[in-house]
């Protein structure tokens, strides 16, 4: 699913060259579940940005879904990006002024999809995600986990192969994380593959694998204990 060989990736000014990736290898099979966690400036968002075609590098190979993107170009790298990947954030990133229905469509129209395909695709998601029935609320109306739920439903409408989660609980109280996490987890039981950064260890736990990054490269990597995913939490 998604497989990086030695990668590489320098930033550099006039005065400093930084080597956020060095060597980076990670393999990552279709269905699976890895969070990701390491101290501040391990290289954590650099691999992420990385992995969701956000950022280039400067060596090695990255290979999406059976296909080398190295030498991809920004036009076909965009349209893998919206093809094949979801991302959620940490803050969110809703649109204030936009419903939740129009949230999840925005993306949808720069897919091309037709009308009634998209709405049939937001209301499944959001349907999915326990907010089917506040779809006309905007932003502001939401809890916090409701608006995370929201960003999930977003990312979900396009169907896409795998999920990169940076620091999806960050900004939520114990309760609205634990409620994210079992959407995650059942997410990830349907099929969908997850690569989630992750601050919080208790959380990590929870996937199916952990890896830790530190100086840039994977230095460690485990196996999760199995567990029975909870039941998805009641909407706060």
């Amino acid at each position: 699913m998604l497989k990086m060989t030695d990668v590489k990736k320098t930033f550099r000014t006039e005065l400093v060259e930084t080597h956020a990736l060095r060597d980076f290898n990670l393999d990552v099979g279709e269905g699976d579940f890895v969070a990701v966690t390491g101290p501040s400036g391990s290289g954590k968002t650099t691999f992420l940005n990385i992995a969701g075609l956000l950022e280039t590098f400067n060596g090695g190979t990255y290979e999406l879904d059976g296909q080398d993107v190295s030498h991809l170009t920004d036009k076909k790298r965009s349209q893998l990006r919206n093809e094949k990947i979801g991302f959620i954030f940490q803050s969110f990133n809703l649109i204030p002024d936009l419903n939740l229905f129009d949230n999840v469509d925005v993306p949808l129209r720069y897919r091309g999809f037709n009308s009634a395909e998209r709405k049939k695709r937001i209301e499944n998601s959001l349907e999915m995600v326990g907010l089917a029935q506040r779809m006309k609320h905007l932003p502001s109306q939401l809890s916090g986990g409701q608006q995370q739920r929201v960003a999930i439903a977003r990312a979900l409408a396009g169907e896409p192969r795998f999920l990169l989660a940076d620091e999806p609980t960050g900004n939520l109280d114990t309760h609205m994380a634990s409620s994210v996490m079992a959407l995650l987890k059942s997410i990830n039981d349907a099929g969908t593959t997850i690569i989630m950064v992750t601050h919080d260890g208790h959380l990590a736990k929870q996937a199916r694998r952990n890896i830790y990054v530190r100086d840039g490269q994977v230095s460690e990597m485990t196996q999760a204990a199995p567990s029975i995913a909870p039941q998805l939490a009641a909407v706060p």
